[in-house]
C-alpha cells in the first residue's frame, strides 16, 4: 500500500469531527492499509483517520508491536464508540504522531469497552485495559476533533523516546 503524509500541529482537519463510515468497501479498506503503514513508518502505536486527511471514523492501532520481541499485529477498527469506562482513573504520558516532540500528562480511563465493526463487517467489541485502553481513548478522542495538547499538562518538547508512563504501576512504553 503507502504510506500517507501525517496532518501536523495546526491543521483544522485534526480539529473537526469525523463521519460515520457507511459502507466498508474498496476505498476504506486501502485507507485503512494506507493507515498501517504510515504508523509503522512513523513508529506509532495508533492512528486515526483524520491525522491522515480522512475524516473517517477509522482508527488503526498495534500495542504489541511495541512489546520487545513483539511482532506486527495490528487492529483495525471502523466506526469505533466507547460504551463503557472505568470510574478508575490513570495519569500517562503521552505523544501523538500529529504533535513530534511534544509530551504531557494526560487524565484517562483506566479501562474502556469500545464497540466497533472490524474490516470484515463483523461487530466487534473490544475490552481494553492499560496501554490499549490510554490508546483508544487517545485515537478516538482524534474522532470527535479533539487532540491531547487540549488536554494535556505538564507539557514538554523532547526526544521520542519510551514516554508513556502509568505512574500507578511505574511503567514505561513507546508511544
Amino acid at each position: 500500500m503507502a504510506v500517507r503524509e501525517i496532518r501536523k500541529l495546526k491543521d483544522e482537519l485534526l480539529y473537526k469531527r469525523s463521519r460515520e463510515v457507511e459502507i466498508i468497501d474498496d476505498k476504506i479498506k486501502e485507507i485503512s492499509e494506507d493507515m498501517i503503514d504510515t504508523l509503522y513508518k512513523y513508529d506509532g502505536i495508533g492512528l486515526a483517520a483524520c491525522q491522515v486527511g480522512v475524516l473517517k471514523r477509522i482508527v488503526v492501532y498495534d500495542i504489541e508491536y511495541i512489546k520487545e520481541g513483539g511482532v506486527r499485529t495490528p487492529k483495525i477498527l471502523i466506526n469505533p464508540v466507547i460504551t463503557k469506562s472505568s470510574k478508575q482513573m490513570v495519569t500517562t504520558e503521552e505523544g501523538c504522531l500529529s504533535f513530534p516532540d511534544l509530551f504531557g500528562c494526560v487524565d484517562r480511563h483506566e479501562k474502556i469497552t469500545v464497540e466497533a465493526t472490524n474490516i470484515k463487517g463483523n461487530k466487534i467489541t473490544i475490552n481494553a485495559k492499560d496501554i490499549e485502553s490510554v490508546v483508544l481513548q487517545h485515537e478516538l478522542d482524534h474522532l470527535d476533533g479533539k487532540v491531547f495538547v487540549d488536554i494535556a499538562y505538564d507539557t514538554y518538547v523532547g526526544e521520542k523516546e519510551d514516554n508513556t508512563k502509568d505512574k500507578k504501576k511505574n511503567k514505561k512504553v513507546k508511544k
